[in-house]
């Protein structure tokens, strides 16, 4: 059977042969001509969108530098602490990445880019993954999979929350925060993606312009970790000598991380490989150059020298205030950007803090809230559709409106993520604590909390707990090392005594 089958099959074969042997030269003219007549944007729109083999990869290299970045603000971070606590604020920042790569395949993603719900948040149709393949999602990026477009913006949701970090260093408990973090990207991250970038977000539908996250990223870290301080109040040893950076290379090495892998994460969110991201790549970097030279000219005027911390900080604030507008501004309007962040955000950080007495350890809020609202609004002066058509102009480009909109995504993220953080910072703190105890803290939390020190020459465990033994507490006379406040009870009036020892650490 099956043989008469494939016999068949080969006799009309060269039975169609023949036929079309008969048939005269003009027929194969014809149909050339007609094919060529017909509307090609018939077949085009019948056709799934085409996946460019070069954007593919520079999106998937750039995800590769976004990730780099957390590391690298480990670095920035844990040089910044003093040395009895550099374990635990790089540790706090590593398990950020940890937690959200989980959380943003299970359903972050989903709630971020899913479906739209009301405008405010994605459905969990796309949960675990679900119907996130090679196929491109031309809502988004119609040259790439959606896959990876999904492994670029999970980049963007680790090193959000990771920011936090700056607010609260030195003095909560390892456990509160991981929860606390997961709770953060939850509710106040995805949600908040979805209104900036998600389809059908009422930010978005607005036309609230964020090329790469100055308010989604920056501003929400930067006011959380605000927030964060504020409810936790000061450090024991606030205002004390000891309180300084312990390892200036690290925040060296920490900055140059930072700087190499926000290429990737500015030009990367042109979402393919063109001029646009050119574009962005160039205004990353004379930004953040233009606001290290802000800084370090402010730094010298008020101090009468400058610092290598202070020309690091200054850089990464640059990075900050570009990266709402890398994909909107030329390079001349970035400079400006820049180094005008440069000088903002060094008064945020020094005076400004210390006229309002709130312990932001490591400057989340004065260089990440600070610098993504100037950032933020300076896209609504200096957009123009000159550099990015699928934008708008700005108040310079003869379109006030757009600083209009851009001050309503700022009002409305400083909201959303201060109320948020301090509803999920007061459960958390309710059910398991969020500080840790005076002694403690102290001590220092390497130890404590993880039983480990960076250096050798740190002290033990039980070198430090003779030392504080001998710390005087206060007494009626108001003498005395501070007791720290319970949490959330407001900033005491004497941050230390400057008779205490002299800490270790």
């Amino acid at each position: 059977m099956n043989g008469r089958i494939e016999r068949m099959g080969v006799i009309k074969a060269d039975e169609a042969v023949r036929v079309s042997r008969r048939r005269p030269w003009w027929w194969a003219a014809l149909a050339a001509f007609l094919m060529a007549a017909l509307p090609q944007t018939a077949w085009a729109a019948s056709a799934p969108p085409a996946i460019d083999a070069g954007d593919t990869a520079w999106i998937l290299a750039s995800s590769a530098l976004v990730l780099l970045m957390t590391p690298g603000l480990a670095f920035f971070y844990g040089g910044l602490v003093r040395k009895k606590n550099v374990i635990t604020t790089m540790f706090q920042v590593y398990s950020v990445i940890l937690i959200v790569s989980v959380q943003w395949v299970l359903f972050g993603y989903s709630l971020a880019f899913g479906p739209d719900v009301g405008h405010i948040v994605g459905s969990l149709k796309w949960a675990l993954w679900n119907g996130v393949g090679a196929a491109p999602d031309a809502d988004y990026a119609g040259t790439i999979p959606a896959t990876v477009f999904g492994i670029f913006q999970m980049m963007f949701a680790i090193i959000t929350p990771a920011l936090i970090v700056g607010g609260l260093a030195e003095r909560v408990k390892f456990s509160s925060f991981l929860v606390f973090i997961t709770l953060w990207a939850i509710f106040i991250y995805d949600p908040l993606a979805h209104w900036v970038w998600g389809v059908g977000g009422w930010l978005r539908n607005l036309g609230v312009l964020d090329f790469a996250g100055g308010t989604v990223v920056h501003i929400s870290s930067g006011v959380a970790g605000l927030v964060a301080a504020i409810y936790l109040g000061r450090r024991a040893e606030y205002g004390g000598p000891t309180i300084r950076a312990h390892n200036v290379p690290f925040v060296l090495l920490g900055t140059a991380l930072l700087w190499f892998g926000w290429f990737g994460f500015n030009a990367g969110s042109a979402l393919a490989a063109n001029g646009l991201a050119a574009n962005a790549f160039l205004t990353t970097n004379t930004a953040t150059a233009a606001a290290a030279l802000g800084w370090m000219l402010v730094e010298r005027l008020r101090t009468g020298h400058v610092t290598l911390v202070g020309a690091c900080a200054g850089a990464v604030t640059g990075l900050v205030a570009v990266t709402p507008a890398a994909g909107f501004v030329t390079p001349g309007a970035s400079i400006i950007i820049g180094f005008v962040s440069g000088v903002l955000c060094f008064f945020s950080s020094t005076f400004m803090k210390q006229k309002l007495g709130y312990d932001d350890a490591l400057d989340a809020f004065g260089g990440h809230g600070i610098g993504g609202t100037w950032g933020a609004l300076a896209t609504g002066l200096f957009a123009t559709t000159l550099v990015n058509s699928a934008g708008a102009n700005g108040l310079f480009y003869g379109n006030p409106h757009q600083l209009l909109l851009q001050l309503i995504g700022v009002v409305s993220t400083w909201a959303f993520s201060g109320i948020g953080t301090w509803i999920l910072i007061k459960v958390v703190d309710a059910v398991m604590g969020f500080r840790v105890t005076r002694e403690e803290e102290l001590m220092g939390l390497d130890l404590v909390l993880h039983n480990e020190n960076a250096y050798p020459e740190m002290p033990s465990v039980e070198e430090v707990q003779r030392v504080i033994a001998q710390v005087p507490r206060r007494d009626a006379g108001g003498r005395g090392w501070e007791r720290v406040s319970p949490v959330g009870a407001g900033l005491s009036s004497e941050p230390s005594d400057p008779a205490a020892p002299a800490s270790k650490g």
